[in-house]
């Protein structure tokens, strides 16, 4: 319990949302702080001449029971649509089921390919890489080069922007685990007498009917309604620490009315752990501060295209596996709810993963939607001269980048964090690092309620380190989560 001065929640996303809705549940008082102008983070809706753009895709599901409850205490079930799963891969002008079946691998790889797949992952359990630390190592040894080539390589490396050798494995360990698209291949090629059981993939999912925001606009709405604040535009340049009591003791916040400091007992913080560390006040050490600069970030866009509705797909998203594309993946709104788009046509969203110093970023919106509309023509999933408008959607440090540092950079923080910042609590995917899905983001933002609310003792790290793959098939009746950037798979 605090002193009375309550706890300041820096960020309103999924994590902090939760965490603010949370302690109100618990009896304590609570600040949310938001820079942007709009609540959901990376989870939000945005909406654009009543187009609405699901921004990297929320499927909701979840294996923890606690998270689906929330859900559907902030949302009434009538909110909620049951949504088929579907997901493709576009690789050399074909389109892969997945998971794969028999006659469509065969069609598309042909036999001699299919063949060499397969002599390749032999190969591979044969003589694995010596060096398994990182992605290309670890996924080669498991499912061939061949294979880890064609349906890992290209899409990992345009999601992180990075040779795939430069990318953890664990990472990569976290994300696969039983099922992959490897073994869909190769489940698809070989004997039946041969193949061993593969948990099977959720075959549908619930979906906010007006897209994932629609689940932080409603929760907002709550906390505000239990006494809870939640300020948007305002950001959080400080968080003051008394280095002898070893405790955070107030933020300074910025907003249109100019700065100002307010008192915390606690502070949860959803921000990028690195920009947690540079606003302390008195400054961090000097090694911890270069720690925070080593960490990095990927940045996103969406290019999303009006089209006529004969040119939808049943797919929630495409993998685009075609190297001389720039696109990663196009989502098709229509196939998440025909709330999000309008009678007669739908709209397919572009994906393209970035760094904010990147030309892409900074190019015009204009020119960035007649190169989405080249491409998608290119690609054949339209005719060209159909696309009647588009609209671009930047989404900065979207994902934590798992390099070679990673893991020591957070740990020399978290361990300082600990240490010397006692209430200082970091949650969610950017506030600690980590490539959480929704629901293991919100999951630590509640335990970290009990922590402050009662001091539980709740150890938020270990949460979502099973190496346990989030879209397979789980006692619980729904679920979420954000797919991740990955074959198989974001968010």
């Amino acid at each position: 319990m605090g002193d009375g001065n309550g706890t300041v929640v820096i960020g309103a996303g999924p994590a902090g949302l939760t965490a603010a809705y949370e302690l109100l549940r618990h009896g304590e008082a609570v600040r949310v702080y938001e820079a942007d102008e709009v609540v959901g983070g990376i989870s939000r809706t945005v909406v654009r001449d009543g187009w609405r753009f699901d921004i990297g895709g929320h499927r909701f599901f979840t294996k923890v029971s606690r998270v689906e409850d929330f859900w559907h205490e902030i949302l009434p079930d009538e909110d909620f649509l049951l949504r088929p799963r579907m997901s493709r891969i576009y690789y050399r002008g074909a389109l892969y089921d997945y998971p794969l079946n028999a006659t469509n691998a065969l069609r598309n790889l042909g036999l001699r390919e299919a063949l060499r797949c397969v002599g390749s992952y032999g190969r591979a359990r044969l003589r694995p890489p010596r060096d398994q630390s990182h992605f290309e190592g670890w996924v080669s040894a498991r499912f061939g080069w061949r294979l880890y080539s064609i349906f890992f390589k290209t899409y990992t490396e345009k999601v992180w922007g990075m040779p795939a050798d430069q990318l953890q494995a664990d990472w990569a360990a976290q994300r696969i685990k039983n099922l992959s698209l490897s073994t869909a291949v190769l489940n698809a090629l070989l004997p039946r007498r041969n193949r061993k059981d593969v948990t099977s993939l959720i075959e549908e999912f619930q979906y906010p009917k007006h897209g994932p925001g629609m689940m932080w606009e409603r929760c907002t709405e709550e906390v505000e309604k239990r006494g809870g604040t939640v300020r948007l535009n305002t950001w959080v340049a400080a968080v003051h620490r008394d280095p002898a009591m070893r405790r955070a003791t107030a933020v300074t916040v910025l907003d249109a009315d100019g700065e100002r400091t307010e008192p915390a007992d606690h502070v949860i913080s959803s921000m990028p752990i690195s920009a947690l560390v540079h606003a302390m006040r008195p400054a961090a050490p000097p090694e911890v501060r270069a720690a925070a600069d080593d960490l990095r970030y990927r940045d996103f866009l969406t290019v999303a295209l009006v089209v006529p509705a004969e040119f939808s797909f049943p797919d929630n998203w495409i993998y685009v596996h075609d190297p001389a594309a720039k696109v990663g993946r196009i989502q098709n709104f229509g196939s998440w709810s025909p709330y999000l788009v309008k009678d007669g046509r739908t709209c397919l969203g572009l994906e393209y993963f970035v760094f904010e110093d990147d030309e892409m970023w900074r190019t015009p919106d204009a020119d960035l939607i007649a190169l989405a509309t080249a491409e998608l023509e290119r690609l054949g999933l339209v005719r060209p001269g159909c696309v009647e408008t588009g609209y671009v959607v930047r989404m900065p440090k979207a994902y934590p980048v798992y390099d070679e540092h990673y893991q020591h950079n957070v740990d020399v923080i978290r361990d300082w964090l600990a240490r010397e910042v006692t209430n200082v609590h970091p949650v969610g995917r950017n506030g600690m690092h980590r490539y959480n899905n929704a629901d293991h983001s919100m999951l630590t933002a509640m335990l970290t309620a009990e922590n402050i609310a009662h001091g539980a003792g709740h150890d938020v790290w270990t949460v979502n380190v099973e190496q346990d793959y989030h879209e397979q098939k789980a006692p619980s009746r729904h679920g979420t989560g954000r797919d991740a950037p990955i074959m198989p798979a974001r968010r």
